[in-house]
Order: C-alpha cells, then sequence, then structure tokens
C-alpha cells in the first residue's frame, strides 16, 4: 500500500484510554518515539485497536508545526518531537523540513518559506516537532 501521508510511524500501541466517543492511543516505535493519536471509539472497535499491537501512524507534513528556541509557552499539542534539523528543501513557496528525532525517526513538515526565513531555521538546529493527536491516522496491518 502506498500513502501520500511524508510521515509514518511503525511500532506497537504501548496504550489504550478508552472514553465514551474517542479513545486516546500511544503508539511507541522501535527507536522509543511516542506518538498519541486520538481516534473514536468506533475505530478502535474496527482495527481492533489493543496494547501491544502493530500499528502505523500517518501524519501529513503540512499539519506538522515547527518550534525553534527555548518557549516559556506550553502547548496542547500532544506529540511534541525534540531533535535536529537534518533536510531543508526548499520551493517556490514552501520548504520542506525534516527533523531527526533520537531515535533515528525523521519528521517531515511543510512550512513557508517567509517562516523558514523568521525563524533563522538552518541545518543542525534544534527544533521540535508538534502535532496534534487529532491529526494522527492509525493503520493497522491486515
Amino acid at each position: 500500500m502506498k500513502v501520500s501521508a511524508r510521515n509514518v510511524f511503525r511500532g506497537k500501541i504501548s496504550a489504550v484510554v478508552n472514553g465514551a466517543v474517542n479513545a486516546e492511543i500511544e503508539l511507541m516505535t522501535a527507536g522509543g518515539d511516542r506518538i498519541v493519536a486520538i481516534v473514536t471509539e468506533d475505530s478502535v472497535k474496527l482495527l481492533g485497536l489493543a496494547v501491544g499491537q502493530e500499528a502505523l501512524a500517518y501524519v501529513k507534513a503540512p499539519w506538522v508545526m515547527v518550534l525553534t528556541g527555548e518557549s516559556d509557552v506550553r502547548f496542547s499539542a500532544r506529540n511534541q518531537l525534540r531533535g535536529k534539523v537534518v533536510a531543508l528543501v526548499p520551493g517556490t513557496v514552501n520548504t520542506e523540513v525534516g527533523i531527526q528525532l533520537p531515535g533515528g525517526t525523521v519528521v517531515h513538515a511543510m512550512l513557508t518559506n517567509e517562516a523558514i526565513a523568521d525563524m533563522e531555521l538552518k541545518l543542525g538546529a534544534d527544533a521540535t516537532a508538534l502535532i496534534k493527536a487529532s491529526h494522527v491516522i492509525l493503520g493497522v496491518p491486515s
């Protein structure tokens, strides 16, 4: 299967917190990166999501926000993945940014060229990928 999502995290479900309508699913990658997704309880049942199950988490690059430098602001985004900028691929309007996490996974974000300039984003810079849990789509091998 091929997908258009630039970010694909493979791992095992490490936690399931059920709710009345939605559930919080935590996925742990082989590299130790933690991804949290919010899915409906119907999706939990349909996909058979359970602790220990292998799963894939998909996140489109435009859904990833990037933070640099120290911040005294706390964010509601459940996924705050810290790493180093390892790729900057400029386009006419946007630049694709690659942030390598300590576990080896590279998170891809799509930022405007203006944002890249304003942030003075450079290769090797510390950066944090912010991803809302509701922007994570889960899949399971069939």
